[in-house]
């Protein structure tokens, strides 16, 4: 080859590299997949979200999904704290605000869904447990969430709008804890999410009762600021909502959101 040639060849192949690089480093494209989205979710998410991560990722092969499940408030506390995620999902706006509040969020959240709560007994329901009322009967052992966890604010707005004041057995911090005690035998009723009580539809039944109307939770979500990969974060967030993602929330039990 030509000293010309070879000139020629160093200059192309330069050329290629520097628009290779540039396709992979700085900003994102937008195009969504092949990469990592790790999703924060309020607990009462569990089962369904990690339906969801199922089929967003066999809707976009190469691109995984992972979760971290707890109380929205430790979640947002972990988020404000430097914690690497992607997607925030709370039980709250109140909790959302947390993250917002910090900067933390790249936009405004939105709405995904509704939840409400219901009194879960053990199957068969042997204390005849009907309604709020009940559960200050002596004999009656009752697990709830924590006041500043959102099952545990909105408890309080039902146990208000009753009239009702209970001395719980138990404060557990997120809303499947509350669950577990009655699951296990170790208290005789729980003010859980409906969709929490029907994922345990083997081991309890969920009593409705009318003050929770009033109590009734929204769950808003976002892309986070610092998420290493805002296009498939922000692609799975358009999959939550989504008529395939309302579809898996509903038949969850969860409510959609207000138009």
């Amino acid at each position: 080859m030509t000293a010309r040639g070879i000139r020629a060849a160093l200059a192309g192949l330069a050329a290629l590299t520097l628009g290779l690089g540039g396709c992979g480093g700085g900003e994102p494209s937008g195009q969504a997949g092949g990469g990592r989205v790790t999703v924060f979710a309020a607990a009462s998410l569990t089962e369904t979200f990690t339906r969801l991560g199922r089929d967003f990722e066999a809707a976009h092969p190469g691109t995984t999904v992972a979760f971290n499940f707890a109380g929205s408030s430790a979640l947002a506390t972990q988020i404000t704290q430097g914690a690497p995620a992607d997607v925030f999902a709370a039980a709250s706006p109140a909790t959302m605000e947390t993250v917002t509040d910090a900067g933390e969020a790249s936009d405004t959240p939105v709405t995904l869904a509704r939840n409400q709560l219901v009194i879960a007994v053990p199957e068969g329901n042997p204390g005849r447990v009907s309604g709020l009322a009940d559960l200050t009967r002596p004999a009656v052992k009752v697990a709830l969430c924590a006041e500043q966890v959102p099952c545990g604010a909105a408890t309080a707005k039902a146990l208000d709008a009753a009239g009702i004041r209970l001395t719980p057995a138990t404060l557990e911090q997120d809303v499947r804890g509350a669950l577990a005690k009655v699951r296990l035998g170790e208290v005789d009723a729980a003010l859980v999410y409906r969709t929490d009580a029907r994922a345990a539809a083997s081991d309890v039944d969920a009593v409705e009762f009318p003050e929770s109307a009033g109590a009734v939770n929204d769950y808003p979500i976002v892309v986070l600021k610092r998420s290493g990969d805002p296009a498939d974060a922000r692609a799975f967030v358009d999959y939550v909502r989504s008529d395939a993602g309302r579809a898996v929330l509903a038949a969850a039990g969860f409510q959609p959101p207000q138009a």
